[in-house]
């Protein structure tokens, strides 16, 4: 079941902290790397912004 590609602040912060938290652990990244990033947190931004992070958001009905 996917979700609204429209996330609330909430949604925005698990994911992109799960993201980071996945990046910081060794896991390798799905957009190529700019040279000015090295922070896990501006990485997660930049592939939630690409649309490329496999995580799903599910909500109730």
């Amino acid at each position: 079941m996917a979700s609204n590609p429209e996330y609330n602040k909430f949604e925005l912060a698990r994911i992109i902290g799960a993201r980071a938290l996945q990046l910081a652990y060794g896991a390798p990244p799905l957009v190529k790397v700019p040279q000015n990033i090295t922070n896990p947190i501006d990485l997660a931004k930049l592939e939630l912004e690409e649309g490329v992070i496999p995580i799903v958001v599910v909500r109730p009905k």
